[in-house]
């Protein structure tokens, strides 16, 4: 279903995977998180936290190991499986912190902390425009441009050194899938910090 909508409204892709993303993870890691706190019920939010980024830091320099070894689809598969790792992170980082990582706010600040919106308004602007779609868009190919800019944001950093790497690769084989899981881990552990800001409650006053 999601997938089909994508086909035909590409410009919202970054919405659609964000709406799907809560939807089908969501459970999952508020499942986890309550799971956690049964086993070690004196486990702190912040220790919380930090298994999450853990392991999903881990996941995503796997993912992107992985990627690497796509060939020419390296950046398209990177994309994907960046995309899918940072959702989780997010999404178990408030559970970590009592939010409800299956609430559709979740989408809004998945939008936000991956950076394909600005802030809150935006982005729930944008979604409320996505929920709203029905049959195919039309004149789909600006806003195709469009989605693949915003769905690239986390990647942005990394796009010029494609080249280098596949070239480095030439070199030194297995350059490329360090390079790659190096990049996606650290994107990662930034993602971890915006959302432990945005989700951690204020401390003192």
């Amino acid at each position: 279903m999601t997938i089909a909508r994508m086909l035909d409204h590409p410009g919202f892709a970054p919405e659609l995977l964000a709406l799907a993303a809560v939807e089908a993870l969501g459970p999952s890691a508020r499942d986890w998180a309550e799971q956690l706190r049964s086993t070690y019920p004196e486990a702190s939010p912040d220790g919380l936290a930090r298994l999450a980024t853990r392991r999903f830091v881990r996941l995503a320099g796997a993912g992107g190991a992985t990627s690497a070894l796509a060939g020419a689809l390296a950046p398209l598969a990177e994309l994907t499986s960046v995309l899918w790792a940072q959702a989780n992170l997010v999404l178990h980082l408030a559970a970590a912190y009592d939010r409800d990582p299956a609430h559709p706010d979740r989408a809004v600040e998945l939008l936000v902390l991956t950076q394909v919106h600005p802030d809150a308004e935006s982005a729930r602007t944008a979604l409320d425009a996505a929920r709203a779609l029905d049959g195919p868009g039309d004149a789909p190919w600006p806003r195709v441009v469009e989605a693949a800019w915003r769905l690239a944001a986390p990647l942005a950093a990394q796009a010029a050194g494609w080249l280098a790497l596949r070239l480095a690769s030439r070199l030194l084989p297995g350059a490329a899938v360090l390079a790659a899981a190096a990049g996606d881990a650290a994107a990662a552990e930034r993602l971890a910090a915006r959302a432990i800001t945005a989700y951690r409650p204020a401390r003192g006053g």
